[in-house]
């Protein structure tokens, strides 16, 4: 479970608990450096940072993976500081997700066969109606060993022919992380209606059913 819907079930609890669990989320949100090392904050806490077009979409995705812990959408990859909705394209800047894991329930190599299979990995231009290099597929590695499990998964993947065109996603060594506006953390949740509508009018899920076929979104759980 993830920890979005764990919260929806502690709204019980004393003031006092929701307050230090609100200090928690504050400060991991507020975190710009966010690369950090595979193990994260501990020994039971790991980070994976990918980039698969929009940020709702992949934030959404893997909260419903179970094992995953937290997950917030913001920029990488780019050459500017503090980037900013309206500008990170200018800058080179990719829109990412960073996950906060537990390795105990979910590895990162099986996060990355989530993530080959909840995006078109064989676009060049960007994903489904989003269109730019912001927009384009891209795996940041915290460290040698997930580079190297990174580009174990892209070989395996060439050489099992699964996917018809090449895949094109970026393998690079993660950089600055600059977590994205409020509004746009949790935005599946805050405005279902409209994220809804904007997902199936972007032919996401129509698209990576059709690369992927009955693996298309694999290792999701769908509420």
């Amino acid at each position: 479970m993830s920890l979005k819907r764990k919260m929806r079930l502690i709204m019980v609890l004393p003031v006092v608990v929701l307050l230090s669990l609100a200090g928690v989320a504050t400060s991991t949100a507020n975190d710009s450096t966010g690369t950090g090392t595979a193990n994260g904050a501990g020994d039971n806490t790991a980070t994976a940072i990918f980039a698969g077009g929009c940020f709702w979409c992949v934030e959404s995705d893997f909260d419903h993976v179970p094992g995953v812990l937290e997950t917030v959408s913001g920029y990488s990859g780019g050459e500017t500081t503090q980037p900013t909705y309206k500008n990170h394209h200018q800058g080179r800047h990719r829109e990412v997700v960073r996950i906060s894991y537990d390795p105990k329930t979910v590895s990162y190599g099986q996060l990355l066969d989530i993530f080959w299979r909840s995006v078109d990995p064989t676009d060049a231009g960007g994903q489904f109606c989003d269109r730019g290099h912001s927009y384009t597929t891209a795996i940041y590695s915290v460290d040698e060993n997930q580079r190297a499990e990174a580009l174990e998964s892209l070989n395996k993947l060439k050489s099992d022919g699964v996917l018809k065109d090449s895949i094109v996603t970026a393998i690079e060594p993660a950089s600055e992380f600059w977590p994205a506006e409020d509004y746009h953390q949790d935005y599946y949740l805050k405005n279902p209606l409209r994220y809804k509508y904007y997902r199936a009018a972007c032919g996401r899920d129509k698209r990576v059913k059709k690369v992927w076929g009955n693996e298309a979104h694999a290792g999701i759980e769908k509420s």
